[in-house]
C-alpha cells in the first residue's frame, strides 16, 4: 500500500476522500485505521456485526454479556473527540438485526406490526431512538423496504411483510419517529430485491433477473419513505437486470439516476457494502468506490479490513488527480455527508 500518496494530494481532497467513507467494523473499539480516518476528515463510523451474527440475525450471547451502555458511550465519545462531529450508524431494523440488543427499548414483534397504528409505532420508534442518542448513536441503517415475494437468502429473517402499503405505512412511521428524536434513518435496499436466488455478499453471480413491471409494487415503500423525509437511501449490492445489466445497483448511474429523477430523492445516497462479491465482480474495492461516486452515490460503506480504508481514500485521490473522478463530484458528495453529520449532531429533538 502506497500510504504516502494520500498526503501528497491537497488537504481538501484528502479530507473529502475520508469524509465519504463509512467504515464498518464489528467490535466496539476503534482501530488505528479508523482513528486515522476520523482525525483526517472522516466523520462517520458503522458499528456492525460479525459474519456469524449477521447470518444468525442476532448479536451473540457473548457480546450481549460483554457490551453495556458504557461500552457504546465510550466508543462514540472517542470517535467524536477525533472527528469533532461524527455520525455513528448501526443496524436497528424493524423485525431484523438489532445491533443495540437489550441496551435500548425493543421495537414491537413482527406479528404486532401489521395492525399497529402508525402514530403508535412512531412514538415507540422515537423512544427507541432517544435511548440510542444517549449512547451517542445518531443513525440507524433501517428500515428495510424490500418486498420479498420470491427467494432471498440475503434478507431471510430481516423482513416482516409482503404488503407494500403496510411496509410503507409502518416504515414511514419509523422514519418520522427516529428522525424526530435525532437519529437519521436509512431506507434500504433500492430498487428493492424481491427475488434473488443467491446472496450478493458472497456470490458474484447474484442478480435480480425480473421484469421492470415486477418492481412497481416494491417501489411503494420507497416513495412513502422519501415523502416522509428519509435522510438516506442505501442502494443494493447486486445487478438488477431490468435497469442495468452491467453494473450492480450501488455503482449504477441508471439505478441511482432513477432514484433521483423518478422518485425525486434529494438526500444522501449510500452504497451497500462495496466488498459484496456481486458488486465487485472481479474488480477491487478501491475501483468500485470510484465507480460508486461517479454513479452518483455520496456515502460509501467500506469494511475496516487491514489497510483497506487507506487504499480506498488513496484511490479516490488518485482518480481526482488522473481525471477518473471529477474533483467537484467528490467535493459535493463530501459536503452532503458533512451536512448530514452536522444536522444530527446539532439537531434539537422533539422528544
Amino acid at each position: 500500500m502506497e500510504r504516502f500518496e494520500v498526503f501528497y494530494m491537497s488537504r481538501s481532497t484528502t479530507e473529502n476522500a475520508y469524509s465519504v467513507l463509512l467504515p464498518a467494523f464489528a467490535t466496539t473499539e476503534l482501530s488505528d485505521s479508523v482513528r486515522h480516518l476520523l482525525a483526517n476528515g472522516g466523520c462517520s463510523i458503522l458499528v456492525g456485526e460479525t459474519r456469524d451474527e449477521y447470518v444468525a440475525r442476532e448479536v451473540s450471547k457473548e457480546r450481549k454479556n460483554e457490551e453495556t451502555a458504557r461500552t457504546f458511550s465510550h466508543l462514540t465519545a472517542e470517535a467524536a473527540q477525533l472527528a469533532g462531529e461524527v455520525l455513528v450508524a448501526l443496524d436497528q431494523e424493524i423485525g431484523g438485526i438489532c445491533r443495540l440488543h437489550g441496551l435500548i427499548p425493543a421495537l414491537p414483534a413482527n406479528h404486532q406490526l401489521s395492525d399497529m397504528k402508525p402514530e403508535d409505532f412512531e412514538r415507540i420508534a422515537a423512544a427507541t431512538a432517544a435511548a440510542a442518542r444517549h449512547l451517542g448513536v445518531n443513525c440507524f441503517l433501517a428500515p428495510i423496504l424490500d418486498i420479498v415475494t420470491g427467494e432471498n437468502p440475503w434478507l431471510s429473517g430481516r423482513t416482516w411483510s409482503t404488503d407494500p402499503n403496510t411496509v410503507g405505512r409502518i416504515s414511514s412511521a419509523y422514519i418520522r419517529g427516529i428522525q424526530s428524536a435525532g437519529v437519521a434513518a436509512t431506507a434500504k435496499h433500492f430498487p428493492g430485491f424481491h427475488n434473488i436466488e443467491l446472496d450478493p455478499a458472497i456470490e458474484s453471480d447474484a442478480m435480480v433477473a425480473e421484469t421492470s413491471e415486477s418492481f412497481e409494487p416494491g417501489f411503494i415503500p420507497f416513495a412513502k419513505a422519501i415523502d416522509s423525509g428519509v435522510e438516506s437511501v442505501m442502494v443494493g449490492p447486486a445487478i438488477v437486470e431490468a435497469f442495468d445489466r452491467d453494473k450492480a445497483a450501488s455503482i449504477s448511474p441508471k439505478v441511482i439516476g432513477m432514484l433521483r429523477q423518478r422518485f425525486g430523492f434529494k438526500g444522501v445516497v449510500m452504497s451497500d457494502d462495496l466488498d459484496s462479491r456481486a458488486t465487485l465482480r472481479g474488480r477491487t474495492v478501491p475501483q468500485v468506490a470510484v465507480d460508486a461516486l461517479n454513479a452518483g452515490a455520496e456515502f460509501l460503506l467500506v469494511a475496516d479490513v487491514d489497510d483497506q480504508l487507506e487504499q480506498v481514500a488513496s484511490a479516490l485521490c488518485k482518480a481526482v488527480k488522473n481525471g477518473g473522478l471529477d474533483e467537484s463530484r467528490l467535493a459535493d458528495a463530501a459536503a452532503k455527508v458533512r451536512a448530514l453529520v452536522k444536522k444530527y449532531n446539532c439537531q434539537e429533538t422533539s422528544m
